[in-house]
């Protein structure tokens, strides 16, 4: 196979993964997903004018000559229903939020009057109607779609059902995960310390990416080098809707992942990318797969991840969140880009899109980018530093101090709808 560019191969994964089917939630449980269903309004909102600030409810008519005095008839607080219709030359003392009485048209808030008495103001300022009254269904009219399916749950959206009295709502379901390290040099995390064997961080460095999303994955632990414990690890990790497996995928003769994925029924849509770090990565799409515990066929995805730890993590960033988002029902599937001034030269060798890890400042003129270091693939310290990724295009040769770069971010969950980068 030869090496796929990233936007092909992003195109490649996303035409092939798709949305999963919907389930209800509880709205204490909804944030961060995306409804499967249109949410309607089921009143005005407001149910009739209001005002907006506390002070008087007036007719816009008396103040046409100011000053005026006017008599208040009531109090109305938020809550409260007035009970009496003010006539010329009358107001209402009222709250904010609370329903504007017949016969008035605005609200003159408090600190544009005099109180005379408690039961008389004089009036200073001329408005007009309308004048500090919130109008009936200015937020929501009754009936109408007020968030559509395709959004996602925010805690202003959450405010939102909450207001129009949603307590369970159809989102997108989130997909199953599986993460699966392999290789016989690997350490476990609870095992002793042996100083001939590699510690697996990637198993947790990438349940960290995926729990990022909102998933808690199932870690499926470490397969050794060997092919029929591979496969055993390899056919309970097709259970479940995307398998992400950590080494094992370049050309080594110990490298059986692909081979054995295939022996399983895995059909490989590519391996390699032109990507540094990161182009031994290997996508696969099983058809009809059993769905585990909902007995249904469906398709479980494959990600064959470098085993290199930065590697791994940064085809993770490219490759598996923005399908993970998609089937979650997202439309921006990206990490956020900005726009950056290098801090001092980059060099590169010409013919892959390399992703440099950078440090962010700002200063009066916005971003400025710093490598974190050294930018060997095994160097998870230089990942962990990192603000974001520096995207060098395929056919740079370096970049002069000063160069407006795009740097993707990694410190946060803002995601946009395109990639935004030049390969």
């Amino acid at each position: 196979m030869e090496y796929l560019r990233v936007s092909e191969a992003q195109r490649v994964v996303l035409e092939s993964v798709a949305l999963l089917n919907a389930e209800s939630v509880g709205l204490e449980h909804s944030l961060g997903r995306v409804l499967a269903e249109d949410i309607r309004a089921n009143r005005d909102l407001p149910p009739y004018d209001v005002s907006a600030m506390d002070g008087y409810a007036v007719r816009s008519a008396d103040l046409v000559q100011v000053p005026v005095t006017l008599e208040v008839i009531e109090d109305i607080k938020a809550g409260d229903m007035p009970s009496k219709i003010v006539q010329p030359g009358q107001c209402a003392r009222i709250m904010t939020g609370a329903p504007l009485p017949q016969g008035a048209d605005a609200v003159m808030r408090v600190e544009d009057t005099q109180e005379i008495s408690t039961q008389l103001i004089q009036v200073v300022t001329t408005i007009k109607d309308g004048h500090d009254v919130r109008p009936q269904g200015e937020n929501m009219r009754n009936g109408d779609v007020v968030l559509s399916a395709g959004t996602e749950i925010t805690p202003g959206v959450i405010g939102i059902l909450a207001t129009v009295k949603i307590t369970q709502m159809q989102v997108y379901r989130r997909p199953r995960v599986a993460i699966l390290s392999t290789g016989n040099e690997l350490e476990a995390i609870n095992a002793p310390v042996d100083m001939n064997k590699i510690p697996d961080s990637n198993t947790y460095a990438l349940m960290a990416q995926v729990q990022a999303l909102g998933i808690t994955p199932a870690l499926l632990g470490i397969a050794r080098d060997d092919p029929l414990e591979l496969e055993r690890y390899l056919r309970l990790g097709l259970e479940y809707d995307v398998l992400l497996v950590s080494g094992g995928t370049s050309v080594g003769v110990h490298d059986y992942v692909r081979p054995t994925i295939e022996k399983l029924g895995v059909s490989m849509k590519f391996w390699r990318v032109a990507m540094k770090p990161g182009h031994p990565l290997a996508f696969g799409v099983l058809h009809g797969a059993a769905a585990g515990e909902e007995a249904k066929q469906r398709d479980a995805f494959v990600f064959g991840l470098p085993g290199n730890p930065v590697s791994s993590m940064v085809c993770f960033e490219e490759f598996v969140a923005p399908s993970l988002r998609r089937m979650m029902g997202h439309a921006r599937l990206f990490r956020r880009t900005v726009s950056a001034r290098l801090a001092h030269p980059l060099k590169m060798r010409p013919g892959r899109t390399e992703f440099v890890r950078v440090q962010l400042t700002h200063d009066d003129a916005g971003y400025v980018a710093s490598s974190t270091g050294t930018q060997s693939s095994g160097v998870l310290l230089s990942m962990a530093r990192a603000d974001g990724l520096l995207v060098m295009p395929s056919d740079s040769t370096g970049l002069a101090a000063g160069a407006q770069v795009t740097v993707q971010l990694l410190d946060g969950t803002a995601y946009q709808h395109e990639t935004n980068i030049r390969e």
